[in-house]
């Protein structure tokens, strides 16, 4: 799940985070932060329940309820659930965003998050590798630094081609601005410019945001239904 100035995503994570965004330039621009380092690890898990269900909720049914579920333990992500499809359904916590992110150790965040097969196999250990090194204790320089050589020798492999996810949790929290943001489809390509896409520009439903850190690009495309089938509306974020 990311966040990255003008669009940045819930996600990465967000998105991641990524994970991660939406907008929140001046907020990110912004010295301080309230949240300044890592808060106790008990903030950031879940009952293991609530978590399997917030996971799946990320795509619709038909995808989810035959997906593997992973869970947040106090040493890193643990398998709940097996699945069928390929699909890896888990929820991102905040140490998936931009190093520079205000909501990077934001405990109330959470990024739900269903990645396809190839996501799984090559954007899915980032996230792995994030959380177990800010579980071992590790400050957020020594995680990036050790996400730099981990990709600069390949250990941690380049996206594959068709990589993407579902975000259409009604229930994500994505950091203190963008909240619940959009449902929302996610693309993973290695880095590139978003333009290549038509991501960006008047009239284009594409958004993208170019991740230097992790050597990948998110494109992000909103949708207008939740993963319960229900409508998006702008005014209830």
């Amino acid at each position: 799940m990311k966040q990255y100035g003008v669009r940045t995503l819930m996600l990465r994570f967000l998105a991641l985070a990524f994970l991660l965004t939406a907008a929140q330039t001046t907020h990110a621009q912004d010295a301080t932060t309230p949240y300044p380092a890592m808060a106790p690890v008990d903030q950031y898990l879940m009952e293991r329940g609530a978590e399997v269900a917030l996971a799946r909720s990320a795509a619709p049914d038909s995808i989810s309820k035959n997906a593997e579920v992973l869970v947040l333990g106090r040493h890193g992500y643990e398998t709940a659930l097996t699945g069928t499809n390929g699909f890896v359904c888990i929820v991102e916590r905040s140490w998936t965003a931009g190093k520079s992110d205000p909501d990077f150790w934001n405990p109330k965040l959470r990024g739900p998050v269903c990645l396809n097969a190839p996501a799984a196999r090559t954007y899915l250990p980032l996230t792995i590798r994030k959380t177990e090194s800010v579980l071992a204790s590790h400050s957020k320089d020594q995680m990036f630094a050790a996400i730099k050589t981990a990709l600069d020798t390949r250990e941690l492999a380049g996206i594959a081609p068709g990589a993407m996810s579902y975000m259409m949790s009604k229930h994500q929290y994505l950091g203190d601005q963008n909240r619940r943001w959009h449902p929302h489809l996610m693309f993973f390509t290695p880095l590139t410019d978003p333009a290549a896409w038509g991501a960006d520009v008047p009239g284009s439903p594409l958004l993208g945001m170019p991740d230097p850190e992790d050597r990948l690009t998110i494109f992000l495309l909103p949708l207008p239904t939740w993963s319960d089938g229900s409508a998006f509306v702008a005014a209830a974020n």
